[in-house]
């Protein structure tokens, strides 16, 4: 498997927070399928590891993430059918689907513009804090491509189908301020606090009660694909599974004892 150079994705851990940083500012933080890689395996690892609680990603420069950059693909020639769809597949929808299926909250600390499937990337996570000046772009219509990287299902479940659509249809640039209004975004702050932001929230995640919060992002996620009757019953195998959690005990214990809690993430 390719390797990214270290410098491009730069890992950190601190106060059980993962930050994985996408550091190709140059090129506006495009993703290499080497990085995508790097990212997938940071978001693994953080999933099996009980010194991880939260993971942050963002990235260096002025863009968050451009898209995905094609250079260094395979060599041209005549395309087999099939050989697209094998590599979205393989490529943009593994690297969404490592955010959505992370056991970890994740949290996007978007510090410029997200386009294509950078725009996903950031729509994939579980809260999204954005810079004053970042913008989130469905560029593949200027393109002359379908949205990919799940766009076409990330985003009507955050703004709705016909906002879908629209933003789909033109691919207008959508400002940080406008991106809150319409839900894609949970906060907006100066440039020169999203850091700041981004840590206040990832290390109040990290202090929960972590199966607790894995359990229901999973619940959250799959309500908006199951019906009533499969939500309920997955909330109370949730419930059922998470009360034999040391934090789930804790948190009885310290309502009791008229305390607060303190989490050990597990």
């Amino acid at each position: 498997m390719i390797g990214a150079p270290e410098d491009d994705v730069l890992h950190r851990t601190e106060n059980n927070v993962s930050w994985i940083t996408l550091n190709r500012p140059d090129a506006m933080n495009a993703v290499t399928r080497a990085q995508r890689e790097r990212v997938i395996t940071l978001l693994t690892d953080a999933s099996a590891d009980p010194a991880v609680r939260a993971v942050v990603l963002t990235a260096t420069g002025k863009g968050f993430c451009a898209g995905a950059d094609l250079r260094g693909g395979p060599a041209g020639g005549d395309r087999v059918a099939g050989d697209v769809a094998r590599m979205i597949r393989l490529g943009a929808q593994r690297l969404i689907t490592a955010v959505l299926d992370c056991e970890k909250p994740v949290l996007a600390a978007v510090n410029g513009t997200a386009a294509g499937i950078g725009s996903h990337l950031a729509l994939a996570c579980d809260l999204v804090i954005a810079a004053e000046g970042a913008r989130f772009i469905e560029v593949f219509v200027r393109r002359g491509l379908v949205p990919d990287g799940g766009g076409a299902y990330l985003l009507p479940r955050l703004v709705g189908p016909q906002k879908a659509k629209e933003l789909m249809f033109f691919g207008d640039a959508v400002p940080a301020a406008e991106a809150a209004r319409l839900g894609l975004v949970n906060k907006v702050v100066p440039a020169e606090e999203l850091q700041a932001a981004a840590r206040e929230w990832a290390e109040r995640l990290a202090q929960g009660p972590t199966r607790a919060l894995a359990m229901t992002k999973q619940l959250v996620n799959a309500s908006l694909d199951g019906d009533r009757a499969a939500a309920l019953a997955a909330e109370a195998t949730a419930q059922e599974i998470n009360m034999t959690t040391a934090d789930a005990n804790e948190g009885v214990a310290g309502f009791v004892e008229r305390r607060t809690p303190k989490y050990l993430g597990r």
